[in-house]
């Protein structure tokens, strides 16, 4: 090609050359990362002579992005009794520079049979995903997450406590909320020299401010006792004269959909009346009357079945004999 006495070089007349800093990251180029780019031209001068001119070297700076993503960990809803629960969120940076986050949970999410109360935010220390108490960090109040790279995750405990008066079955939900520090709002929204390397960050397509909502579920026992007496007297008839046996059958069933724990079932030996050794059973299993191994103790003064650990549905029958005096 020929122009005003130049001949070109076959080759493109201008030859791009890009300088990246590091390699891309799976949401875009590094914030900060410096993009350089000069062209060069190639001729030939009236004398045939080949001659090579460069151009100046333009240098774009890459922009923060501000984005993140939040999702809940535990699958399915998380039980709760009469006490504390905690939920499993995830938040990740999907932005392209580090990043620190504001999270803040909210109780009151419409729809909610009850609303627990927030007793903090913590994040996982050690990776193993289970909220650790006194090992995991417990955020103070308005204090952000610490900052995370582009593309790491991290996973967040919320705290609950279930207020008085829950039915169980009852449901309840939690929204965690992540926004990123230096800002959020409509995508686009740009923060002059707030990124990386003082770079603009950028607000990206998320916001910069993520939601999800954990799900909890009442799982409550409740407990009922009841209590009968059968007489047989020394005739072989059911009179209640003195050296009558009377035979205590003491019921203890659990309902609901939760369990309850340390059940243990007492009664006092009425006046008027002896206890029969030998004859404290569980179950229709016996129990000796000492306290040793076994669930059982008892004597003149009155009657002890540790139970334990008990399920919704569990049954339990308490038996024994006194003697009318």
């Amino acid at each position: 090609m020929e122009h005003m006495g130049l001949k070109f070089a076959a080759s493109p007349l201008v030859l791009a050359t890009f300088l990246v800093a590091s390699p891309a990251m799976a949401d875009g180029v590094p914030a900060g990362t410096l993009i350089e780019n000069t062209a060069t031209a190639e001729f030939s001068d009236a004398d045939g002579t080949p001659q090579t001119v460069d151009s100046n070297t333009v240098t774009v700076q890459v922009d923060e992005l501000l984005d993140v993503t939040a999702a809940w960990q535990d699958g399915s809803a998380v039980a709760i009794g009469n006490a504390s629960a905690v939920l499993t969120f995830e938040i990740t940076n999907t932005g392209n520079g580090p990043e620190a986050f504001n999270l803040t949970a909210d109780a009151a999410v419409t729809g909610n049979d009850f609303d627990v109360t927030v007793d903090g935010l913590a994040y996982d220390t050690n990776g193993n995903g289970i909220y650790d108490d006194g090992v995991d960090v417990v955020l103070g109040a308005g204090a952000p997450t610490p900052s995370l790279d582009a593309d790491a995750a991290l996973t967040v405990f919320v705290l609950v406590n279930s207020p008085a008066g829950v039915t169980d079955g009852d449901s309840s939900a939690v929204k965690l909320v992540a926004q990123a520090v230096t800002g959020a709002g409509a995508p686009g929204t740009s923060f002059a020299g707030q990124g990386v390397n003082g770079s603009n960050a950028v607000v990206g397509t998320t916001s910069a401010d993520a939601d999800v909502d954990g799900s909890l579920i009442a799982r409550l026992a409740a407990l009922s006792l009841i209590k009968t007496a059968s007489v047989i007297d020394p005739f072989g008839g059911s009179e209640a004269v003195p050296d009558a046996t009377i035979t205590f059958t003491i019921v203890a069933n659990v309902g609901g959909s939760g369990s309850i724990t340390d059940l243990n079932v007492t009664d006092a030996i009425p006046a008027g009346t002896t206890y029969k050794p030998a004859t404290l059973t569980l179950d229709g299993a016996p129990l000796t009357d000492a306290s040793d191994a076994d669930a059982g103790e008892a004597n003149n003064s009155g009657i002890t079945v540790d139970v334990g650990s008990a399920a919704a549905g569990a049954s339990y029958t308490v038996t024994f004999d006194v003697t009318i005096d």
